[in-house]
């Protein structure tokens, strides 16, 4: 891993699990941290726990992924506070959900996962800047690998099905396409996208999955701390400095879902473009 003592990092979702876990590593690189997470009062032991270690966070910025006004403010405080910054890490989620809509009108776990990091991240790429290297690495998942494609009239349509996890799967192969999309449409800028499975991780990720499913799901899942590994690996290590595009999982690249197509891709971005639109 490099020394990141000059680095700057903005990650979602680091109130708790892989987020958190993801922030305590890359602090200890000596990395500087921005921490956008839908609430402050959760995101304070994490502050705490930063500044401990003698690297303390630059703060935390309240998003509320599945709120495209407040994904908008958002990245607006953000893009004031850290004029040019190094690394986004788009790492909140959520899955397990049953029925609802987000705050915008797209099924929650759609919602969250791409069209919420899909917002965020278009508005930071200036904040990003061109020429010196720079990095948005996207958690997905390896659950990407079940769904056969998007069907864009579910997306805007509350979940229907009863655990919630073939619309994840669906969201997650969004983030697949998202992350390759991005890098045909910034190449040369210097900027690097990454997409990756994290593991199988017992996190907030699955708090809205029914407890007694979620407590036979999570007894043999990984820690967060083994699930932000390859969270790091892509923010920082020297090894990949030169990839774009790709997928990873365990620090190491594979070959995604077929269905993740440059055509599906373009289609998606295309959509994703004309929700957001103010």
């Amino acid at each position: 891993m490099a020394d990141l003592e000059d680095t700057t990092v903005v990650i979602t979702g680091a109130s708790s699990g892989i987020g958190a876990a993801t922030a305590r590593a890359l602090a200890s690189q000596g990395a500087a941290l921005l921490l956008a997470c839908r609430s402050e009062s959760r995101a304070a032991p994490v502050l705490d726990e930063l500044a401990a270690t003698g690297t303390p966070a630059l703060g935390v910025v309240p998003i509320d992924l599945g709120d495209l006004d407040s994904v908008r403010g958002a990245a607006n405080a953000i893009a004031e506070r850290l004029p040019r910054f190094d690394v986004l890490i788009n790492n909140a989620g959520l899955s397990g959900t049953r029925g609802g809509l987000t705050a915008s009108g797209f099924e929650l776990a759609f919602g969250t996962n791409h069209v919420g990091h899909f917002l965020l991240t278009t508005r930071l790429l200036d904040a990003l800047g061109d020429g010196a290297p720079r990095r948005v690495v996207t958690v997905a998942s390896k659950s990407h690998y079940q769904a056969k494609g998007i069907d864009f009239d579910a997306v805007r349509r509350p979940t229907r099905s009863m655990t919630g996890l073939p619309e994840y799967e669906v969201s997650k192969l969004a983030n697949v396409l998202f992350s390759q999309e991005l890098a045909r449409r910034v190449a040369g800028r210097g900027i690097h996208t990454y997409v990756l499975h994290p593991g199988v991780v017992a996190s907030e990720i699955w708090r809205n999955v029914p407890r007694p499913l979620r407590f036979v799901m999570t007894r043999f899942m990984k820690s967060p701390e083994d699930g932000a590994r390859t969270s790091v690996y892509c923010a920082s290590s020297p090894e990949v400095a030169d990839d774009t595009g790709r997928y990873y999982t365990d620090c190491a690249v594979k070959e995604p879902n077929a269905a993740a197509t440059p055509e599906l891709a373009a289609e998606l971005w295309r959509r994703s473009e004309e929700w957001v639109a103010v």
